[in-house]
């Protein structure tokens, strides 16, 4: 909630509409993708990894499903935007294969879709008595003592968690998503890097800090994107989960060098949202609220992009030793403007 509260404050004071999406939820005039030109949808699970198990039906299906009707969507509202998934079937590419994929397709967003599950409880409850007999005392003091002990019998509660939560990299992971933008620094600096930006050493203490300054706004663009989607789902009236980050990394976040968010999309262990899932109306809905917070979130961005004044560290004195990092900085923030 915090997030959310944070970039809607920020959205409100651009002065953005988001009047451009008709009652499809497709977009009623041509967007402006410049920022975003691919997309990588990312199924979770798949093959002999079910995820998730409901009393019918497993994570990896619903996954694949609300993916594939996101990403049909997706092409119908922007067809200028390259649109590529990690699997389009039931199989299982390791997380470091997604991660590669999305990283050498030079991705634009990652979005990776699961679902949430729950453990039952374990109650206890009386079941019946039974009769006990034993004795006390010695010889013909002994006296036979009878009592009744109840019973018991304990069985599972389904959880009644319901909802959906989104999920970013986490920010004491910040090393680990750094370490992916220098390690595929081409999509930071494109492929032409030194035509854009000069001879620059990958390696140096200036390329370093613009990773950092790179991973400091990729961690603002997931949390705005994953606030717009959190909102697109309260709107149909879906539990708040809210956005959340998770101490134990999720691989696929940290490990993907552009804004990445992975949707749980609701509780396969809650047998409404189980039926929910799976049903056609639900995947249209969940997939048209994705669909509804992208175009928020491409409008958010070019907003800022236009807008935002230049980074405080381009501001500094320019006849520091850093002068040369803020020209390479000048320069992608140029470029990124004006790309198409």
């Amino acid at each position: 909630m915090v997030f959310r509260l944070t970039f809607l404050v920020v959205l409100f004071a651009a002065g953005l509409s988001f009047s451009s999406f008709n009652g499809t939820g497709l977009p009623s005039s041509k967007p402006d993708t410049r920022l975003i030109r691919t997309i990588v949808i990312d199924p979770g699970h798949g093959g002999h990894d079910a995820g998730a198990r409901g009393s019918f039906s497993s994570e990896k299906d619903i996954c694949l499903d609300v993916s594939l009707k996101l990403g049909k969507l997706i092409q119908q509202a922007y067809p200028d935007v390259r649109l590529l998934y990690t699997r389009t079937q039931d199989t299982y590419p390791a997380l470091y294969e997604r991660a590669n994929f999305a990283n050498n397709n030079k991705g634009d967003l990652f979005i990776c879709v699961h679902v949430n599950s729950a453990p039952s409880s374990v109650r206890k409850e009386v079941s019946g008595y039974r009769t006990v007999v034993s004795y006390i005392g010695k010889g013909k003091n002994r006296k036979k003592v009878t009592k009744s002990v109840p019973e018991y019998r304990t069985y599972k509660v389904p959880s009644a968690a319901k909802g959906t939560e989104t999920y970013i990299w986490g920010a004491n992971k910040s090393e680990e998503k750094e370490i992916a933008v220098r390690e595929n620094a081409p999509i930071l600096a494109e492929e032409n890097y030194q035509a854009n930006y000069g001879n620059v050493d990958l390696n140096s203490p200036e390329f370093v800090a613009l990773s950092l300054l790179k991973t400091k706004q990729y961690f603002k663009r997931s949390a705005a994107f994953a606030g717009f989607i959190q909102d697109e789902f309260v709107k149909i009236g879906r539990v708040d989960r809210d956005v959340r980050q998770r101490p134990v990394p999720i691989w696929v976040l940290q490990a993907t060098a552009m804004p990445s968010v992975l949707i749980e999309t609701g509780f396969i262990s809650n047998a409404e949202e189980e039926r929910y899932l799976n049903s056609e109306a639900g995947q249209d809905e969940l997939s048209l609220c994705i669909l509804r917070a992208l175009g928020a979130y491409i409008k958010w961005l070019d907003g800022r992009q236009a807008d935002d004044p230049p980074p405080p560290s381009l501001q500094t004195d320019p006849s520091n030793s850093s002068a040369h990092l803020r020209e390479m900085l000048e320069a992608i923030d140029r470029l990124e403007r004006t790309r198409r």
